[in-house]
């Protein structure tokens, strides 16, 4: 009898009796990705402070519950505090800024102070005359003097307050200097603030051996100032006051405020630095000068006394500039009523 060949690699072995063997289980369901990861990703570039948060919760979580994410709450927590980083960088460069910023303003305020004259030498100007004189029904109504940061330069007392009048209209003062005397015209009809302010100052002998510290002599400006006790071009009384004629002659919001007028030869006017910040330093116009109307014109000077003030410009500035110290120096000895 003839056989059939067997199968070339052997037969298969016969099945074992019984039901037929399990298949392989089923895979097991993708982990699901943790939703702080994802909120912490997108928070990152949105509210890096939620990210961060969002990223640790995340963390936590996944290593909880094995969920999937572990990447994305990774990159998450990564952007957030580079983020977080380049923001104190841009807050501290900021806050620096604004330190330069702000010393740099001082600086410029402080030049101000000392010269007296916003713009400076070379201010351009309309040329325009001063106003004339419409007194008000508050004129010297309620004089007041209140206190500054930036203590006296010399121990003094407040003037008077409240009403102050204005008769006479005119005082006589002389201010006896190193160089010769100076007469002044006291105007307290336009200004009685400011004359009871002088006054005071006076009596008290706030101005005796003070120098004056500063002169200019540029195409627009020419005037000398004084009353200074320190002699930088810092110093007051402690207190200030706000300004009379002719800046009361102008609505506040009057752009005129900003043009020029013209403050004629032996004008008398106090220094500031700003409206409102009058206190001791005056100046002494010996050539008709441009200025803002933001000045307070409190009297005139006669001839004799800017005939003084004469020798003292042709000296020049110290420096050789148009503006700073007088090379003819020239201290006030004391200033009395006549």
């Amino acid at each position: 009898m003839t056989f059939p060949p067997p199968p070339p690699y052997g037969g298969y072995p016969p099945l074992p009796p019984g039901p037929p063997p399990p298949g392989y289980p089923p895979a097991p369901p993708p982990p699901t990705t943790n939703g702080f990861a994802i909120a912490s990703l997108i928070c990152a570039f949105l509210f890096f402070p939620l990210g961060i948060v969002f990223g640790h919760v995340s963390l936590s979580q996944i290593k909880k519950t094995r969920e999937g994410g572990h990447g994305l709450a990774v990159a998450g927590l990564v952007v957030s505090y580079v983020v977080a980083a380049l923001t104190v960088v841009a807050v501290v460069a900021t806050i620096a800024l604004a330190g330069v910023l702000v010393r740099v303003a001082e600086d410029l305020n402080a030049q101000r102070s000392r010269s007296g004259a916003p713009g400076g030498p070379g201010a351009t100007a309309t040329g325009q005359p001063l106003p004339p004189f419409k007194p008000s029904a508050t004129l010297g109504a309620n004089c007041q003097y209140p206190a500054t940061t930036a203590p006296a330069g010399k121990p003094v007392q407040p003037p008077r307050t409240g009403r102050i009048p204005t008769t006479p209209e005119d005082v006589a003062a002389t201010i006896t200097t190193t160089g010769g005397a100076i007469g002044l015209e006291l105007d307290n009809g336009k200004a009685p603030c400011t004359v009871n302010n002088f006054v005071s100052l006076a009596q008290q002998g706030f101005y005796d051996n003070t120098p004056c510290h500063r002169l200019t002599t540029s195409s627009s400006l020419g005037l000398l100032q004084c009353g200074d006790p320190t002699g930088t071009g810092d110093g007051g009384p402690g207190y200030r006051f706000p300004n009379e004629y002719p800046t009361n002659q102008y609505r506040l919001a009057d752009p005129a405020l900003q043009s020029s007028v013209v403050y004629p030869r032996g004008t008398l006017a106090m220094a500031n630095s700003g409206q409102g910040t009058n206190g001791s330093q005056f100046f002494i116009v010996y050539r008709d000068s441009e200025l803002p109307p933001t000045y307070t014109v409190f009297g005139t000077v006669d001839e004799t006394g800017l005939a003084v003030v004469d020798r003292v410009a042709a000296g020049g500035v110290k420096d050789g500039s148009d503006d700073g110290a007088p090379a003819v120096g020239v201290t006030i000895g004391s200033i009395r009523l006549d």
